[in-house]
């Protein structure tokens, strides 16, 4: 059986489903095809289950810090995780049920299950059935990568698709890399009454950001009893028993480590691998992330790609505004390009951090002038307040043009905080005319303006 539409979106994470949205509405005949899960890594096993579980970790920490308020909590504190597990199911279930309810009731949207794979520069097979469009969008996601380590296919590794199922805490997690997904699981299991031992290859953690803010999220998690392994240059498993040896070279700790579960955390590849992209000769890189030109084209004329497996950015948000720029741009007549996007993100330990823009180091090493301004957390009012003074913000300007470039904030809201810099950088405001707002208090924002007015260059 063939059929032709106006466009087929093949993937229905943060990207596609909204395309078909605008598309629909705009009278377009348009296929989705989903082989798994609608709503992508975020719904089902990314930001969704693991912030709910993160907010379960949190409650359980402040339980055991309730003291510190005057608050008595008697009896011990203890972690239900069949109950954790069940309620971050059901936020993803609530979600994932709702947008596939959205897009069966589509007019004009056929929704299809099952694989595609391009037979053609506009012509995809799925479960036997051929389909052609003129306009073909891939969005197709990513997955934890498993590099080839020694060992690793003799042990049993985890990724972060198998720690939202887990319904009980391990004995002893150990995390394979100490960046953005290792640290929230780390942080969160810790919480949950796991010990932990975070094991990264370089010589500090989460190496994209600053050294300072480095150090103080090293510190956030020491505090709480993980332990950091740094420098681990050759890292190798073996079985242990019912359990997992780590091998490890570490410069300052050469120490293997044994653990009931290990969590491989280093790093994602895109599910571009079986898409049939060869039949298609659409272009890819040598990481397999699909080439894309700032309006996120390919290098086949209709054939778009958005969202992780281009390369252009891993998060729900960056994959939504691919969405937002192809839609501007096909319907609305505008020119909007991925190049203007100004990053921001954020790590969830507990406190976040929200960032924003450029790093200092980044700065340095584009050749600006650079201007600094830090005030660490013991000095912002809504943090002693709180009881929540880890941490500290950053504020990183440019000394010539007078333009915001960058920020930290690493404490409590700090992932809310952070949008006051990131709206300055994307409208342009100098930094000095920020200085001069009148915020809110008690806030932890209502400190950027203080930040700021306490800008000196960089060394």
């Amino acid at each position: 059986m063939n059929r032709s539409f106006d466009a087929i979106i093949i993937g229905a994470g943060q990207a596609g489903p909204s395309l078909v949205g605008r598309f629909t509405a705009a009278g377009m005949k348009v296929a989705l095809i989903e082989r798994k899960f609608v709503g992508g890594t975020c719904v089902n096993t990314g930001c969704m289950p693991t912030k709910a579980m993160v907010a379960s970790a949190y409650a359980a920490h402040f339980a055991r810090r309730a003291g510190d308020f005057g608050v008595s909590v008697s009896g011990g504190i203890a972690v239900d995780m069949k109950k954790v597990h069940a309620r971050a199911a059901k936020v993803t279930l609530d979600a994932r049920s709702g947008l596939e309810r959205w897009l069966t009731g589509m007019e004009n949207c056929t929704v299809l299950r099952g694989h595609a794979r391009f037979v053609g520069p506009h012509k995809i097979e799925v479960g036997g059935e051929l389909l052609s469009a003129p306009s073909i969008f891939i969005n197709v996601g990513g997955r934890a990568a498993r590099p080839d380590m020694p060992g690793i296919d003799q042990v049993k590794v985890l990724d972060n698709t198998d720690m939202v199922t887990l319904d009980q805490a391990p004995r002893h997690l150990i995390v394979v890399g100490g960046s953005y997904v290792g640290l929230e699981f780390a942080q969160m299991f810790r919480r949950f009454g796991a010990e932990v031992t975070v094991v990264e290859k370089g010589p500090r953690l989460v190496s994209r950001e600053d050294e300072d803010v480095s150090a103080s999220i090293k510190d956030i998690l020491e505090r709480e009893g993980i332990a950091i392994r740094l420098d681990a240059e050759c890292i190798r498993f073996e079985p242990h028993g019912d359990e997992i040896r780590v091998g490890l070279n570490c410069a300052r700790d050469p120490r293997d480590v044994v653990g009931s579960h290990v969590l491989l955390a280093v790093g994602r590849r895109p599910n571009t691998d079986d898409l049939g992209l060869d039949l298609a000769e659409i272009a890819r890189d040598a990481r397999g992330y699909i080439t894309v030109d700032d309006r996120l084209a390919t290098n086949v004329e209709g054939v778009f790609a958005l969202g992780e497996c281009n390369g252009r950015g891993a998060f729900t948000h960056t994959a939504y505004n691919d969405f937002e720029i192809v839609a501007a741009n096909l319907l609305d007549g505008e020119s909007r390009k991925v190049s203007d996007r100004v990053p921001g993100y954020a790590l969830y330990i507990d406190p976040p951090l929200g960032r924003a823009g450029m790093t200092e180091a980044e700065g340095r090493k584009a050749g600006l002038t650079v201007l600094i301004g830090s005030r660490p957390m013991t000095r912002v009012g809504r943090a002693i307040e709180k009881g929540e003074t880890l941490g500290f913000m950053k504020v990183v300007a440019n000394a010539e043009t007078g333009k915001i470039l960058g920020g930290a904030i690493l404490g409590p809201g700090g992932d809310e905080a952070i949008h006051g810099i990131l709206d300055a950088i994307n409208v342009g405001t100098p930094y000095r005319d920020l200085q001069w707002a009148v915020p809110i208090h008690p806030t932890v924002s209502e400190l950027i303006p203080t930040v700021i007015g306490a800008m000196q260059q960089s060394r």
